[in-house]
């Protein structure tokens, strides 16, 4: 799903000190050829964490239902953690040499997770959407942790651990509320209790 991107210049900003492509050399002492790698496959991580924050963000705004409280609550939860392993990552980028991407149309086209489109959602559907992220998320986390280990990064490597296992229990626990004894389940669209 990620795409290209293009570096374009912003006539009201002017031309940026340090374009994002360039990668400077590290502090911490990495071979070039291990970050130039490494550098691309955060991006797109923290680039899906900011669509999954985003959706997390706009669950708990949006929630309704018997389980509000609870679920408003563990959305909040939800968002707030999503953003602190996204800064993670991103500080991670900068130890490296590199520039995040930060520009939200540019974060879109780099996630490996599609935006939810507008509008409210059954609450079933947005746990659905927001497990299927988590699932989409922790795919993505195992592969460039196993890179990260063969390339001889271990920094970056016990980041992303440290991320995926928070994945894995959002995931958990969003597999919960979806759990056959739930308030709403099997309830056809349209009928309330």
């Amino acid at each position: 799903m990620p795409t290209t991107k293009t570096q374009t210049t912003d006539t009201a900003h002017g031309e940026p000190w340090r374009p994002q492509q360039m990668i400077e050399d590290n502090p911490i002492g990495l071979d070039e050829e291990v970050v130039e790698q490494l550098i691309p496959k955060l991006d797109e991580i923290q680039c899906t964490f900011w669509t999954l924050y985003h959706q997390y963000q706009k669950h708990h705004w949006l929630v309704e239902g018997p389980q509000f409280n609870d679920l408003h609550l563990f959305l909040e939860e939800n968002y707030e953690e999503v953003h602190k392993y996204l800064d993670r990552v991103a500080e991670r980028i900068t130890a490296l040499g590199g520039i995040p991407t930060s520009a939200p149309d540019a974060q879109a086209e780099l996630s490996h997770v599609e935006h939810e489109p507008e509008g409210t959602y059954r609450v079933r559907q947005m746990l659905q959407h927001d497990l299927d992220a988590e699932r989409t998320l922790a795919e993505i986390l195992r592969e460039v942790i196993s890179e990260a280990q063969d390339l001889g990064d271990p920094g970056t490597e016990r980041t992303l651990k440290k991320a995926l296992t928070k994945v894995e229990d959002r995931a958990h626990h969003l597999d919960h509320f979806l759990g056959e004894d739930s308030l709403e389940h099997g309830r056809p669209n349209g009928e309330t209790a």
